[in-house]
């Protein structure tokens, strides 16, 4: 059965799966990377474990009723009540068993994506909760993400942390203070391709300092773009003319530690940059242009300010190692209308980590 077409498994969608792929069954984060794929971009390849999967579980475990209890019982003020509850709910879902029919299903849609591949390849497991990527919320770190993951048994398990991280103090406190209910709220996981990068980042298309939706704002730094996201290093940040695709000024990062793939520790590990590659660009011009084209073409198919996460592959050739990993809407600046935005390009120390700081509220 090709992976192109719908199929009749119950639990599993792989990206490149054409029809509907609604945020209700994928998450935010999936449904993205789905409707990314099957536009053409370039998403490394994967698979979704729906949210029918985490229904399932929660169901067959019999532990529905208790999530809902705790969560009920929580004092919003007092940090050790949440943290109890936390910790309560990510064990009985971590220690639960899993259905046969999950457990199968997922089986046999990792050992079809590995087999497209010469060897075992790694892997990364994205949590993709159903209120996250919205254009009034970002969820953006509030759950798990796992990188560097090989064999079946442990991407498994790292599935099973992704559904317990949804039940983070963190988690529930965004969602206790945004106002979103408990009920109802379901997790997607996204098994993909782990890019080997050389450099990584994320991208803005529109300004986060100032609404200027003329300007895409790059912030970029060594390998994996992980620390670029978290704001644990400084990036460099550039500014590209929308339309020219042409760099209009830009403030080159510290850059001083990188995320790097460790085979010994199969996983990955953080190391200092070299201090003659913390002062030049990470980017040549011509991946400057290219991410800038990829960006503003996210754009154009949500018909949205985006906000995007992209990783150079040093394994793949040049003009394809490119890679789309994420897109999802801008949200500081989604409710201004174009009227009250800017409309001239401004370059500040704020970068797109400090933008997105505001929004997850780090």
């Amino acid at each position: 059965m090709s992976d192109a077409t719908p199929s009749a498994r119950l639990f599993i969608r792989f990206f490149e799966e054409t029809g509907p792929a609604p945020i209700e069954l994928l998450g935010g984060k999936c449904a993205s990377l789905v409707a990314l794929t099957t536009a053409g971009m370039p998403v490394p390849p994967g698979f979704a474990i729906t949210t029918d999967a985490y229904t399932a579980f929660i169901e067959h475990s019999g532990i529905a009723d208790d999530i809902h209890a705790l969560l009920g019982s929580i004092d919003p003020d007092d940090v050790a009540s949440i943290d109890r509850v936390s910790a309560q709910i990510r064990e009985e879902i971590l220690k639960r068993p899993v259905p046969r029919e999950i457990h199968d299903e997922f089986s046999e849609a990792y050992a079809a994506l590995q087999s497209r591949f010469a060897s075992e390849t790694p892997v990364a497991v994205r949590s993709s909760a159903t209120a996250e990527d919205l254009p009034d919320a970002s969820f953006a770190g509030q759950q798990d993400t796992y990188l560097w993951l090989t064999g079946r048994d442990d991407v498994a398990e790292h599935v099973r942390r992704c559904w317990a991280s949804l039940y983070t103090s963190r988690a529930i406190v965004y969602r206790l203070r945004a106002g979103i209910p408990n009920e109802g709220l379901s997790m997607a996981v996204a098994v993909q391709k782990m890019v080997d990068a050389k450099a990584a980042g994320v991208a803005m298309t529109v300004d986060p300092s100032n609404g200027d939706r003329s300007t895409i704002v790059i912030d970029a730094a060594w390998g994996l773009g992980e620390l670029v996201v978290s704001g644990l290093v400084t990036p460099d940040n550039l500014h590209v003319d929308k339309v020219m695709l042409t760099v209009s000024a830009e403030h080159i990062g510290d850059k001083h530690v990188e995320l790097v793939p460790d085979a010994d520790a199969r996983g990955i590990r953080e190391r200092e940059v070299e201090p003659e590659r913390r002062t030049v660009r990470c980017l040549t011009d011509a991946e400057v242009t290219a991410v800038a084209a990829m960006a503003k073409r996210a754009e154009k198919h949500f018909g949205s300010p985006q906000d995007i996460e992209w990783a150079i592959d040093r394994g793949l050739p040049e003009g394809e190692n490119l890679l789309l990993l994420q897109s999802r809407p801008e949200t500081v600046w989604a409710s201004k209308t174009s009227e009250t935005a800017p409309t001239t390009s401004g370059f500040g120390i704020a970068s797109i980590t400090q933008s997105l700081m505001a929004q997850i509220g780090r």
